[in-house]
């Protein structure tokens, strides 16, 4: 019977030490993640995210592109469409360059207020990223925009079986840094002038949440989505807690 397709390691190295004495890493046993599927609808309690389409552009150019939203896209790598037709050719592209996009749907008016993606996917690495994420006005620092994030990691871990979700920003995106953290993403490192867009420089903050670290993140969300985190008004009562406790190196 052929092997399953995936990483297989033979039994002389399932050691932490080869048989040089070489230090090398942990066995893995697994097999490679899947592509999400472009025609995916994942369903929570107060949004929807589906796959964005011409359907959508109307409502995502009133919730991201009136003459006040330019602070939404200060960080993106594009500007504030001008219009409509705008907007429509740059959800285009972003499928064309085999991102994933999801319109966010808001469940009680079941209209679209933001849209982020599935980007970077290497299923045989098991690595995929979650960037280009534009949310209205309506949707930040809300319970739904904590659930949208948990929509997509509970995709990509439990119903794709990635090994590593990403997170990336400019270093100088305090907001975006704050969330990644507060979410239970751990940082990696900054990348310096890594990218040039817009004319001026970005330096990289790398973040990520693995597979190994995805139970305690997932129960967190959980515990914090939960209606009985919320009183009356929809105010949380407890906090986030995904972060995982300080530890010391090996």
């Amino acid at each position: 019977m052929s092997q399953p397709v995936g990483v297989r390691l033979s039994a002389t190295r399932t050691r932490n030490t080869n048989d040089h004495g070489q230090r090398i890493g942990r066995p893995v046993d697994w097999t490679p993640a899947r592509v999400p599927a472009r025609d995916a609808v994942l369903e929570g309690g107060g949004v929807r995210l589906e796959p964005v389409g011409p359907q959508h552009v109307d409502d995502l150019f009133a919730a991201l592109c009136r003459s006040d939203d330019d602070p939404i896209w200060t960080y993106l790598f594009w500007e504030r469409p001008r219009d409509r037709d705008e907007l429509a050719r740059l959800l285009d592209a972003t499928r064309e360059a085999g991102q994933v996009t999801f319109a966010i749907v808001a469940a009680e008016t079941d209209r679209a207020v933001g849209f982020c993606s599935l980007m970077r996917i290497e299923p045989a690495m098991g690595s995929i990223e979650v960037g280009g994420i534009a949310f209205g006005r309506q949707l930040q620092r809300s319970r739904a925009a904590t659930e949208v994030m948990a929509l997509l990691m509970r995709h990509a871990f439990d119903d794709l079986g990635y090994r590593r979700y990403e997170w990336k920003c400019d270093s100088l995106n305090g907001p975006s840094r704050r969330a990644a953290i507060r979410l239970g993403f751990i940082w990696e490192g900054r990348f310096r002038n890594a990218v040039v867009y817009k004319g001026r420089n970005r330096d990289t903050d790398w973040f990520s949440i693995t597979d190994l670290e995805w139970p305690r993140v997932s129960k967190a969300l959980d515990a914090w989505l939960d209606d009985s985190n919320f009183d009356d008004a929809g105010r949380q009562r407890t906090r986030l807690a995904a972060r995982p406790p300080e530890k010391t190196e090996d």
